[in-house]
């Protein structure tokens, strides 16, 4: 049987793992109020806590983007949701911050194939002048994770105690592992997969990732490259952003706004519901600015990252509002910006690295950004109770705008052939 479209379907497998991956990371800091009291953690240790998954999650990127470039994103995103499922759900048992330090450590680990196998995915199964909107669409996940981790957790709470959310998710990661292997398969070999869709995804691929044999380089050969810096500046500056919201805003909610736990249930999703809109938005803009801006695809990309580094002013004037509510809605404005403008940094790395090295040099972005993320972390931790949220939220909008700057000077494409531009004459997409 003939499935039309079904290269929608494969990104929205996609996005289901990473919905299931995010709402594993984010259920820790929802039920952190509760699990900390019960625990006996402090605020300091919580960072601890926070980082250890920061550290081992960075490290873990590199080496999960080159498993994945070899042995391929079907079995080995599978491999590593088990793994990620199987670690979530053992923090449940955790006793103290030690322990819960050790959990989350290995879930770092485990779950830090999440991203590069998405982005491989989407380089497998889209064409060139597609792919941001599948980045888009499959970046939701990491939002609607963190958006249903808040009433997920309350309900847990309710209904019994806090251990029971990362038992839940922990097997609906088991779940989603299963799936996988059955339904993904690379376009070539997928038999639900028509012809002419497929002629139109591989013909509209550049040539590394559609050749087999498209160079690979190492670790060390990426890191002298001024291609992987293009990436990876911006992910040290952009992340530390993602990573406060994803473990501070329950907390900034309780201690800076004085919320109780139903009002930070019914108003700490919201962010994350902003972040979706910006992974879908995003990805749109991108072609949106190729046509119409007359631009070619590659520095469409660039645009929108500009776009969603100046939306990252919103968060940055959260410490001049007195309502609560006011505070909320420029929080949402940062979740927009963050997802927008990290859609199309992995739009950008998929332009600019092959089909043998797109997993590895997510990856080590990835690393970048999250040892970037760990740092600014370990100082939250310590200058939240000396100088308040509001300065922090500042320095993380300077921090990605410096970060737009970086994209627009050093991010070159080498492949001038996927750099397709607008024909106004008759509408098409012609070639450079």
């Amino acid at each position: 049987m003939k499935i039309k479209g079904i290269r929608w379907w494969m990104v929205s497998l996609v996005a289901a793992g990473l919905i299931i991956n995010y709402l594993a990371r984010n259920t820790l800091s929802v039920a952190a109020p509760t699990l900390m009291k019960d625990l006996h953690i402090t605020t300091e240790q919580y960072a601890h806590v926070v980082v250890a998954w920061q550290l081992c999650y960075a490290f873990m990127q590199p080496v999960a983007g080159f498993l994945l470039d070899t042995v391929g994103t079907k079995l080995g995103f599978a491999a590593f949701a088990l793994a990620w499922s199987l670690a979530c759900a053992a923090a449940a048992w955790s006793t103290g911050w030690r322990s819960l330090a050790f959990f989350r450590g290995l879930l770092g680990i485990a779950e830090a194939a999440g991203i590069p196998a998405g982005v491989k995915a989407t380089s497998e199964w889209f064409p060139a002048k597609e792919r941001s909107v599948a980045i888009g669409w499959f970046n939701i996940g990491s939002s609607i994770g963190a958006l249903l981790a808040p009433p997920l957790v309350v309900w847990a709470l309710l209904h019994g105690q806090w251990q029971l959310a990362f038992v839940i998710v922990g097997v609906a990661g088991i779940v989603w592992s299963v799936v996988w292997m059955v339904l993904y398969k690379h376009p070539r070999n997928q038999k639900m997969l028509g012809d002419a869709e497929r002629d139109y995804i591989l013909s509209g691929q550049e040539a590394k990732h559609s050749d087999d044999g498209a160079p690979r380089r190492n670790w060390f050969a990426m890191l002298k490259s001024r291609d992987f810096w293009a990436i990876g500046i911006p992910r040290i500056l952009s992340e530390p952003a993602w990573q406060t919201f994803n473990a501070w805003i329950p907390l900034y909610m309780m201690t800076e706004r004085h919320m109780n736990l139903k009002e930070i249930a019914l108003y700490a999703w919201m962010p994350f519901l902003a972040a979706d809109i910006g992974c879908v938005l995003g990805g749109y803009l991108s072609p949106l600015f190729h046509k119409y801006a007359k631009v070619s695809l590659f520095t469409s990309r660039k645009m929108v990252f500009v776009v969603g580094a100046l939306c990252m002013i919103g968060p940055a004037c959260v410490g001049l509002v007195a309502s609560p509510y006011v505070a909320v809605a420029l929080l949402c404005v940062g979740g927009f910006a963050h997802q927008t403008l990290s859609g199309a940094l992995y739009a950008i790395t998929s332009d600019m690295f092959g089909k043998n090295e797109v997993a590895t040099a997510t990856g080590m972005g990835g690393m970048a950004g999250y040892l970037g993320a760990a740092a600014f972390t370990a100082l939250f931790g310590v200058l939240v109770t000396q100088v308040g949220y509001s300065p922090l939220f500042v320095l993380l909008a300077v921090f990605d705008i410096i970060a737009a700057c970086v994209v627009c000077l050093l991010a070159k494409s080498a492949d001038k052939t996927a750099q397709p531009r607008w024909s106004q004459a008759n509408g098409t997409v012609a070639a450079k």
